[in-house]
């Protein structure tokens, strides 16, 4: 039980590292809708730099300034040229994974350095949570700090009350002094970060190596979880969690003939869960339960910022 859990919470890292990425840059109005051939590109890059210099910090840097790029890219055609983020994002996630499709070929197959086991002394010998949460790599413990760190900063800092404030009501917050667009870029490419760290995790650590298509389709499935999650990283990483349970499932039935067919099936639920709990949270009776207690409603609520995906234009 404590193996498979610990499993799930590794497997799982990558995914919260993209979340708390996205949750950042959504949170501050742009939607990075590249996660797909970000990640792609960024693990590939990750696994080439470690795999030409022998350094896994240098292949997590590499991937980070490949995604920071690209998320800057965004932030620009956005603010400066004022095109539709989400347009720009669709083209930007083919070119990453043409890129990556592209500049990978001569690393497939290839065996390179992972990112190295490192048990958390003493705290690894606590029962029970010692394997699950401090018997792994720094990749997987870096996962931990970078959700902690966002909630207590964008929930318990005066700088991320600014940051949800360009994102729920740019105008206002820039008729406080705050600069909304050069705050937008700040957070989108710190977002960008996280995802490029998010890619190389896969190819360093969760999925060691490359090959084309490595990681399809999982920055969809982290833009589904954000929205899931309510743009709240702690929902998000629960989100996380729960899709990793569910691929180790789905390895674990995978050599029952009588399961085979859920196990194929069980990868794709998160969407399901993102689009029933969208129905849900904006029922009726949901509606009418929120208003009478505004802290469940607080909780549950999926509401996007108020200004995401806006340009704002200083007047």
């Amino acid at each position: 039980m404590e193996a498979t859990i610990a499993t799930i919470v590794a497997t799982a890292a990558p995914l919260v590292y993209a979340t708390v990425g996205e949750t950042i840059a959504e949170k501050a109005g742009v939607i990075n809708l590249s996660l797909d051939g970000s990640i792609l590109l960024s693990a590939m890059t990750g696994f080439a730099t470690t795999y030409v210099t022998g350094s896994v910090m240098l292949g997590f840097l590499a991937a980070m300034l490949v995604s920071m790029v690209i998320a800057a890219l965004i932030a620009f055609a956005s603010i400066e040229l004022k095109l539709n983020q989400i347009a720009i994002g669709f083209v930007l996630t083919l070119l990453a994974a043409e890129l990556s499709s592209f500049l990978g070929r001569p690393y497939v197959g290839v065996r390179g350095t992972s990112v190295p086991h490192w048990r958390v002394p003493l705290l690894s010998d606590i029962p029970f949570l010692g394997k699950v949460l401090f018997d792994h790599n720094l990749s997987v413990y870096g996962s931990f700090l970078a959700l902690i760190a966002a909630y207590v900063f964008i929930f318990r800092t005066k700088r991320g009350l600014e940051l949800q404030g360009i994102g729920e009501r740019p105008e206002a917050a820039f008729a406080r002094g705050i600069p909304v667009n050069r705050m937008r870029y700040l957070y989108t490419v710190i977002g960008g970060a996280l995802v490029g760290i998010a890619g190389a995790a896969y190819s360093l650590d969760v999925k060691f190596g490359w090959r084309e298509n490595l990681t399809l389709n999982f920055g969809w499935i982290a833009l589904a979880i954000v929205i899931f999650g309510g743009w709240h990283p702690v929902r998000a990483a629960f989100g996380c969690y729960l899709f990793g349970a569910l691929q180790v499932l789905a390895l674990k039935l995978q050599p029952v003939s009588a399961f085979q067919g859920v196990s194929q099936i069980l990868p794709i639920l998160p969407f399901v869960l993102m689009i029933f709990t969208l129905v849900i949270v904006y029922l009726d009776w949901f509606r009418r339960f929120g208003e009478r207690h505004p802290r469940w409603r607080r909780l549950l609520s999926s509401e996007p910022p108020a200004g995401i995906g806006r340009v704002f234009e200083r007047e």
